[in-house]
């Protein structure tokens, strides 16, 4: 069975990273879907530690695959912020977060897990556990304003498939640190599936 061309475009560049001795998790849909329910994704998201003398050699390695500009990931280095490489072959856009030098960020690189592809024994990919995409996923759910159901979906999916074994006090002590985000309680109450908060039975919206 072919992989998606999320996860191809994924290996694709995880791979560079690799070869560099660069940290990176796999975070995003491709994290929530392998922790949770998977679904189809038109991009991908990766968390790398890049450092400004690794722009060089990781656009170099990367031209002949993806269209990639130097100046902008030298750029979100420096800045802490993210780029974007889009692999040729299928089109998918890989966004790159620069890890950020914060307690919650250096954790979730500590705390990243090996997933191992089916029919592809020898490829290790790094990805963010399932707590951890939690968190993500409702900060940028309340980023959004709310009103993403796939990030609401992406987050119940994984405590769907997961709730017996998710470390709910570290979600309430990641929920109560650096984020600073007010999202739905994940206690007892929330352990089933269910509408977001602002899409309830009756509500007007």
């Amino acid at each position: 069975m072919p992989l998606p061309d999320a996860l191809v475009a994924t290996l694709a560049l995880t791979g560079v990273l690799d070869e560099l001795a660069v940290p990176y998790l796999v975070a995003g849909s491709l994290a929530s879907s392998y922790h949770g329910i998977p679904r189809s994704t038109a991009n991908a998201d990766l968390v790398a530690a890049l450092s400004v003398e690794h722009a060089a050699p990781l656009v170099s390695r990367l031209t002949a695959a993806f269209y990639i500009d130097l100046d902008r990931v030298r750029d979100a280095i420096q800045r802490r912020s993210s780029f974007n490489a889009i692999h040729l072959a299928t089109m998918v856009k890989v966004d790159v977060f620069i890890l950020k030098d914060t307690p919650l960020g250096r954790q979730e690189m500590e705390r990243r897990q090996p997933m191992r592809l089916l029919g592809l024994p020898e490829t290790v990919l790094h990805v963010a556990t399932a707590e951890d995409t939690v968190v993500q996923k409702l900060a940028w759910y309340r980023l959004g304003g709310q009103v993403s159901e796939h990030q609401w979906k992406d987050v119940l999916g994984i405590i769907k498939v997961r709730r017996q074994d998710l470390d709910l006090a570290y979600l309430r002590r990641s929920r109560a640190g650096d984020l600073r985000f007010a999202g739905p309680s994940l206690g007892r109450k929330h352990l089933g599936v269910g509408p977001p908060p602002n899409r309830r039975r009756g509500s007007s919206a």
